[in-house]
């Protein structure tokens, strides 16, 4: 048995078998990530698609996910590749015999050149998305370290449900950020997400004093939706500070999206447009740059 050190919940992990995130598994009384390399989406997508507004605006950047992930939202729109039945499964049967003819093995090599293959298209680099990234953070770490290498540029979309030390570990590689602060309330981060607010909180306060982040809500009906909880967190963004101690919080990207029914939450309305546009301007109390998506 070993113990994962790679997110709050610090799976102790039988031999052979995987953690909860489906994607790290015990071998040898050792932690490793057994989607390494494993790809289950790869696509040249507009950077204003991850969805970042202030960083290379106009650009184009290669899209890589893998599976698996350690939060368990019941909206996820990357479901499928995240945490459906199917993908657990896939997941333990590549754990068992490390094949599955779903999912493309890419080395790190392999993607730092396909990257710069793409550069007449307007490619910038790398972007680790679709999947919860970090808990595959050794392969980000590995072809983040080439892609910089040859002059491209990094991108994490990230939940933040990662212990600083694996931050740390990335944040010399990475250039920009998209974070998922997905609310402001111990219990909908728990009760609803399975996941904590607190180390997503201090991820993003780390990030932001090395890297440009951006940040996302996604609004939900009866869960994040009310102009106070929007107003605490715009008002702890704003009080960011960079390393050298300066408040650089309101000049922090917010994209505020908008919910539709999915997956597993199929038992409200897609979130109100004047909702969005409502808790825009609340956001812009604070904020300089406030972004509405799916509206």
């Amino acid at each position: 048995m070993a113990r994962c050190e790679v997110c709050f919940r610090h799976c102790d992990i039988k031999e052979g078998s995987l953690g909860f995130c489906g994607a790290r598994a015990c071998r040898d009384d050792k932690v490793a990530a057994v989607n390494y390399g494993r790809i289950t989406g790869i696509a040249l997508d507009p950077i204003e698609k991850k969805p970042l507004a202030r960083f290379y605006p106009g650009s184009m950047i290669l899209s890589v996910g893998s599976y698996g992930c350690n939060l368990r939202c019941p909206f996820c729109q990357n479901y499928d590749i995240s945490w459906s039945d199917e993908t657990m499964a896939a997941a333990r049967r590549i754990n068992e015999d490390a094949s599955d003819r779903e999912i493309r093995y890419i080395s790190p090599e392999e993607l730092a050149f396909l990257a710069a293959r793409y550069k007449p298209e307007g490619n910038i680099g790398v972007a680790f998305t679709y999947n919860e990234p970090l808990i595959g953070y050794e392969y980000v770490r590995d072809t983040a370290r080439l892609v910089k290498a040859g002059g491209m540029k990094n991108v994490l979309v990230s939940n933040g449900t990662a212990e600083l030390s694996i931050l740390l570990e990335i944040l010399p590689f990475i250039d920009a950020m998209n974070i998922d602060l997905k609310g402001f309330t111990d219990d909908y981060y728990c009760k609803v997400l399975g996941g904590s607010r607190k180390m997503t909180m201090d991820f993003i306060e780390r990030a932001v004093k090395d890297c440009h982040v951006e940040l996302t809500t996604l609004i939900i009906p009866g869960e994040n939706d009310s102009e106070e909880e929007m107003r605490e967190m715009t008002d702890w963004i704003a009080g960011l500070k960079d390393d050298n101690g300066r408040t650089i919080g309101a000049e922090i990207p917010l994209h505020i999206s908008r919910f539709f029914p999915r997956f597993k939450m199929l038992d409200r309305d897609a979130t109100d447009i004047r909702k969005v546009y409502r808790l825009a301007e609340v956001a812009r109390e604070k904020l300089k740059y406030v972004y509405t998506g799916n509206c």
